[in-house]
């Protein structure tokens, strides 16, 4: 294990920004933290999913020919290298106790393997199955893994796949009808992703699973030429539902009913990449950013997105939101002028209210205590 130390680049932007966390009943948030994961001096480096005080990602330097997986400790300032020794490896998805991603070595034949981690590189578990030349790991949900691999087992086509902490454990997702498949997260019970009844791949449509290929439910709307599924919480999924070259961030909760554009007047272009069951985070341009890629937030409806950029410093041109955990703390990558990639972390600020009305609850428990002791 390398655990290493790394300096915190924290910048604090306050908004006046009403209500856009409304729909949370314990705490609401008027601006957040950005804090950029700076692994060891990397010049290139993403933050692609996080879980209470852990992110996951990976990094390199620009001219390098290596690639690191990252656990970073946002409150602590503490990053461990994941990498497995003789490999090149990313990480992609944290639960709070293990991590997923996927690696190459020579002792995989220079194939892509999906990994599985418990908090350090030698605890690396290779999920790759029997019967697949490859395979990749992109989420993870209680004690569930997803993602998609080929091989002989799959008449070398892309099949979802789940797992279940072994490599033998793997159940294959390819629903009937379907040639190619990819699962893409799990909340631990149900999965995302998204299939394909062609041989060239095209059009997809969004996928929702609840742990069999049988159980397979179609979230696919017909005002889109094409779907995917990127993320799932709770009882929300999202992804992208595009025509021609543009998508829209789409929000669904079980059903093709369901579901909701997210993508508002200003913006070419959305995505939505992650949910936490109540707000859903990802990328949009248009008029609104001034053409350059934001990353965004939302709360269940287009008119309820927040611009994440405003809260970072005027050195970066473009962001990306890729993870959001259930206390709201968001991760992705800023591109600074430099076209440098640095892995963040936005960590959301209570509102000053939300404090005032904590001290006016505890007073109020106060005052009442005090009554009854005089009674």
């Amino acid at each position: 294990m390398k655990l290493k130390r790394f300096k915190f680049k924290s910048i604090i932007v306050s908004a006046v920004i009403i209500g856009f966390f409304g729909s949370r009943p314990a705490m609401a948030f008027v601006t957040y933290s950005a804090v950029e994961l700076d692994s060891c001096g990397l010049n290139m480096s993403w933050a692609n999913g996080t879980s209470g005080t852990q992110q996951v990602g990976h990094g390199y330097n620009r001219g390098a020919s290596s690639e690191s997986a990252f656990l970073w400790k946002g409150a602590t300032g503490e990053v461990v290298d994941l990498t497995p020794s003789g490999f090149l490896a990313e990480a992609w998805a944290t639960n709070g106790t293990q991590q997923v991603g996927h690696g190459i070595s020579i002792t995989t034949a220079n194939n892509i393997h999906a990994l599985l981690w418990t908090g350090t590189a030698a605890s690396a578990v290779d999920l790759n199955p029997v019967g697949f030349t490859k395979s990749y790991a992109y989420g993870i949900g209680g004690t569930q893994q997803v993602g998609y691999g080929s091989g002989t087992a799959s008449g070398n086509k892309e099949h979802a796949l789940l797992w279940s902490g072994t490599a033998d454990s793997v159940v294959d997702l390819n629903p009937s009808g379907f040639l190619t498949s990819r699962a893409q997260s799990t909340n631990g019970t149900k999965q995302v992703g998204y299939g394909s009844s062609s041989a060239q791949g095209y059009p997809e449509h969004a996928l929702l699973w609840s742990g069999t290929a049988d159980s397979v439910v179609d979230l696919h709307t017909s005002n889109f030429q094409r779907s995917q599924a990127f993320g799932i919480g709770g009882n929300q999924q999202v992804g992208v539902g595009i025509n021609s070259i543009f998508g829209h961030a789409l929000l669904w909760s079980g059903t093709a009913a369901s579901v909701v554009d997210l993508n508002r007047p200003g913006f070419t272009g959305t995505r939505a990449t992650a949910t936490n069951g109540t707000h859903q985070v990802g990328t949009g341009w248009g008029s609104a950013t001034q053409d350059k890629d934001h990353a965004l937030l939302w709360s269940g409806t287009p008119n309820s997105v927040v611009d994440l950029h405003e809260f970072l410093g005027n050195q970066f041109t473009h962001s990306f939101a890729l993870g959001i955990d259930a206390q709201g703390n968001i991760v992705g990558y800023a591109i600074d002028s430099m076209n440098y990639y640095h892995a963040m972390l936005w960590a959301p600020i209570p509102e000053p209210s939300t404090f005032a009305l904590i001290g006016m609850s505890v007073f109020g428990l106060l005052a009442w205590a005090w009554r009854r002791r005089r009674v």
